[in-house]
């Protein structure tokens, strides 16, 4: 019964021993996700293209809200010197106009949503070449882009960040 123990342990440290060898070797890196889609050059770019092509339907959407405040406003104002008939057709009006200014404001946030999830995947699949050049330059058996706690010692986020800056 001992010579059968001590084959077992034996054989599990002939098992074993090349995973522990494997783990004394084996490198891995961490990049903050949060900070490549809001830090790096192509995303920031990204942002910039977004507000260029949107902001003129946000200037649109502004003035038409500034007019409903300015309508509702008249509406409680003028209330008691207006007739029925011109105070109805006044309420259609705001009620028309709300209902309008409340379609563009939907398309408008449904538009800028869809087009910011182009831009970022763009972004997220420039980081993610960048990364894999970099975990094959420098021999990194792997990387992760989620984690609960990583050292700073194997954060390689300034490097993927430094890269995209540099690549075109």
């Amino acid at each position: 019964m001992k010579w059968w123990r001590h084959w077992l342990v034996a054989c599990s440290l002939v098992a074993v021993s090349p995973m522990l060898a494997a783990q004394e070797t084996t490198r891995m890196g961490y990049v903050n996700t949060e900070r490549i889609l809001r830090d790096a050059v192509p995303a920031k770019a990204a942002q910039q293209k977004l507000e260029q092509e949107f902001s003129k339907r946000d200037k649109e959407l502004q003035d038409l809200a500034a007019r409903l405040k300015t309508m509702s406003e008249r509406l409680e104002r003028d209330a008691s010197v207006t007739s029925e008939s011109e105070r109805v057709r006044r309420q259609r009006e705001f009620s028309d106009l709300e209902k309008d200014f409340q379609r563009k404001q939907r398309e408008f946030r449904e538009d800028l949503n869809q087009r910011r999830n182009e831009e970022l995947a763009q972004v997220v699949e420039k980081a993610n070449r960048v990364i894999r050049q970099i975990a094959e330059q420098e021999k990194y058996d792997f990387v992760l882009q989620e984690a609960v706690y990583a050292s700073p010692r194997v954060d390689i986020t300034d490097k993927v960040l430094r890269a995209l800056a540099n690549a075109k």
